[in-house]
């Protein structure tokens, strides 16, 4: 059995109270804490204090807000993909949502955990005595990439299921530190560089998802992983559309996650839908345009071959869906 390491905890009583013991460094914020304690124990990260978010209310409300949702980072992903205003409203985050690991963790695990998620690659994600053996990776403060040797960057990738969808959605995220708060776009928050995949301030706090009215947007989310249950995804498709009264595509979204370390929005597939209506022709175009830009690399479960084939399968079924669906 691997131990966690020595800290101290916090429960802080106010959010206030939070970001000032955040803005005293070498402390990291817990919630669900599913996945920053095993990171503990492989001693990928090692803060001196948790804070525990847990004793704020506030930030597990979900709210009706201008049209839309305002979705506090404490809600549980079990009652984000339960909760009737997001299955009515928003069917493809309570879908991700029911597709995060198993029923035991999505009790504990948190909305904002989930966006902020570490990244993950073979090199990083076993024992420290096995990364002893072969040296440490940029990710940890070395000055190489193991994946790609003689790299100056890291290329772990993003394995959050909600996050493309939010960026689908087109959500924005509230951040709150001690020195204030600001709104960002979803898409804003993450950065494509495994060790630094997060653009938080230090001592910000990802507070609330903020989702717009659905405004006849209909998206859907599919998610690749080796067992039906437990795995985090080595490839996530989200997709949406807005069609106009003739079946035309007006607004297309396509959202990849888990092909690079930061959710991965493919422009060239929603030009490739735009303006046309949603039949094999365009989607196969479509399809084209998203396996082009999608390279997996070997540091996640499967073959990088294999992953980058099922991008144009699951990019295919994704608006396959969308087509047939009221």
């Amino acid at each position: 059995m691997i131990n966690l390491p020595v800290f101290e905890y916090a429960r802080p009583r106010t959010l206030e109270e939070a970001c000032a013991l955040l803005a005293e460094g070498g402390a990291s914020v817990v919630a669900g804490g599913t996945d920053l304690l095993p990171n503990m124990k492989r001693r990928q990260v090692e803060p001196r204090l948790l804070v525990s978010l847990r004793g704020l209310s506030d930030l597990s409300e979900l709210r009706e807000q201008d049209g839309g949702l305002a979705v506090g980072a404490g809600v549980t992903l079990a009652a984000l993909a339960s909760h009737p205003a997001v299955c009515e409203g928003y069917p493809a985050l309570a879908r991700a949502a029911e597709l995060v690991s198993s029923p035991q963790i999505r009790s504990a695990a948190t909305v904002g955990g989930n966006l902020c998620v570490d990244t993950r690659c073979t090199y990083y994600d076993l024992s420290e005595s096995w990364r002893q053996s072969i040296g440490f990776c940029l990710k940890l403060g070395a000055d190489t990439c193991r994946l790609a040797s003689g790299g100056d960057r890291c290329w772990a990738v993003s394995s959050s299921d909600l996050a493309p969808v939010a960026v689908a959605y087109d959500a924005r995220v509230r951040l709150v530190s001690a020195a204030g708060e600001r709104v960002v776009d979803c898409f804003d928050l993450y950065r494509d560089d495994g060790a630094a995949y997060l653009g938080l301030a230090p001592g910000e706090i990802l507070t609330e998802l903020l989702l717009p009215p659905p405004a006849g947007l209909r998206v859907t989310y599919r998610k690749v992983r080796r067992r039906g249950s437990i795995d985090f995804p080595i490839l996530g498709v989200a997709a949406g559309v807005r069609l106009d009264d003739d079946g035309r595509c007006t607004d297309a979204r396509l959202v990849l996650g888990a092909v690079a370390s930061a959710p991965r929005r493919v422009r060239q597939a929603e030009e490739a839908l735009e303006g046309s209506r949603l039949e094999p022709e365009a989607i196969e175009a479509a399809a084209d345009a998203a396996t082009l830009v999608a390279r997996p690399m070997d540091n996640s479960d499967l073959t990088p071959g294999y992953r980058k084939r099922r991008v144009r399968v699951e990019v295919s079924r994704a608006f396959a869906e969308l087509a047939g669906s009221p």
